[in-house]
């Protein structure tokens, strides 16, 4: 059976604020938090974006989104975890100064900001699933204690996962470090020597320091690399590999059964949002970049989140008249879908409904 999701389309550069207002009344109209009761608390997941340039959901449709669960009478507070590397969102004093700087402190958005796996990132609660990689999965511990989720994505490409939305930012935004570092664990690049021209940029973006200058070529510490793959998006000489027949397949599986045992917290008391505007070739976590690759899509709403991203996808390509390796990264971006399903977790089977 085929799973439902709601369609708000956008004219090209259309305004957020129009697009909330949409968006409000189709929550309205289908009653699609129906499944938050009085008193439950509910943690609203997003990412705060690492530059007010990049394309991550806006505090106006956060702000919208604690009002009508407060309608509801539950009771919601923002919620992020921290990164693995090193930078302004590494740990919850850095994160949420940067998440007030880029407007989603409490007079924006009327809701606090509690962050999910503690100060350091390293507040956890194992979740006991039944994967192929894993039999239990490490998540931010915050997750466990709330009554309902409401996810907002914003759609992108990915140069690990092929494109990031509701499965990415569950399985990889809602672990914890240590689950974090799981899924990264395969992810390693190389650094070709003969078209590295020592120039230094992966040095200098690199948030592990584990690239240094040796005689005038990079050399990569691969015992301290985290796999972000900074590196390889700098790189303008194309000296940066990664293997991915070896990574990707191992990467979407892990961030696919972090994504299940999230979701398996909360059963039917969820909503995922996915914001199709904006939508870049790289993810928003790397503030350096920013290139439009398709024309806003709109917003796109359901309770499945395997469904909704496969609605995503298939819209994507179809706006813009490309794959999705053709507009952003050359890698088998459709095997997260297919091994969700594999386990049982979500349906790519999707009832697309324009409103």
């Amino acid at each position: 059976m085929s799973e439902k999701v709601y369609w708000i389309e956008a004219t090209d550069n259309e305004q957020d604020e129009l697009l909330c207002d949409r968006l409000k009344m189709l929550i309205r109209a289908e009653n699609l938090l129906e499944c938050i009761a009085a008193q439950d608390i509910t943690a609203v997941k997003t990412h705060f974006g690492e530059s007010q340039k990049l394309g991550y959901a806006r505090p106006l449709y956060l702000k919208m989104l604690g009002e009508c669960i407060k309608d509801r009478g539950g009771v919601p507070f923002l919620t992020e975890t921290s990164t693995l590397y090193k930078g302004n969102r590494s740990d919850a004093i850095r994160h949420i100064a940067h998440a007030h700087s880029q407007g989603f402190d409490y007079a924006s958005t009327g809701m606090p900001i509690i962050m999910a796996d503690g100060l350091c990132g390293d507040e956890e609660y194992v979740v006991p699933i039944q994967g192929k990689a894993y039999s239990a999965v490490h998540i931010a511990a915050l997750f466990a204690k709330c009554n309902a989720l409401v996810m907002v994505s914003h759609f992108t490409g990915h140069l690990a996962a092929g494109f990031g939305a509701s499965l990415k930012n569950l399985g990889m935004g809602c672990a914890s470090r240590k689950g974090k570092m799981e899924q990264h664990s395969t992810a390693k690049p190389k650094i070709v020597a003969k078209k590295c021209t020592g120039c230094g940029t992966c040095v200098k973006w690199c948030p592990q320091d584990a690239i240094t200058l040796c005689e005038e070529l990079a050399v990569m510490n691969t015992d301290i690399c985290i796999g972000c793959g900074e590196c390889l998006a700098m790189c303008r000489f194309d000296a940066v590999k990664f293997d991915w027949g070896a990574t990707y397949e191992d990467l979407q599986k892990k961030v696919v059964e972090h994504a299940m045992g999230i979701c398996s917290l909360f059963r039917d008391k969820t909503l995922f949002v996915n914001v199709l505007t904006r939508i870049s070739k790289d993810c928003d976590c790397m503030g350096h970049t920013f290139e439009k690759i398709a024309p806003d899509i709109g917003i796109l709403v359901s309770r499945d989140p395997v469904a909704l991203d496969a609605a995503s996808l298939d819209l994507v390509e179809k706006q813009a008249g490309k794959t999705l390796a053709q507009l952003a990264y050359d890698i088998p971006y459709r095997f997260q879908l297919d091994y969700a399903e594999e386990l049982h977790f979500g349906n790519r089977e999707y009832e697309l409904i324009k409103v």
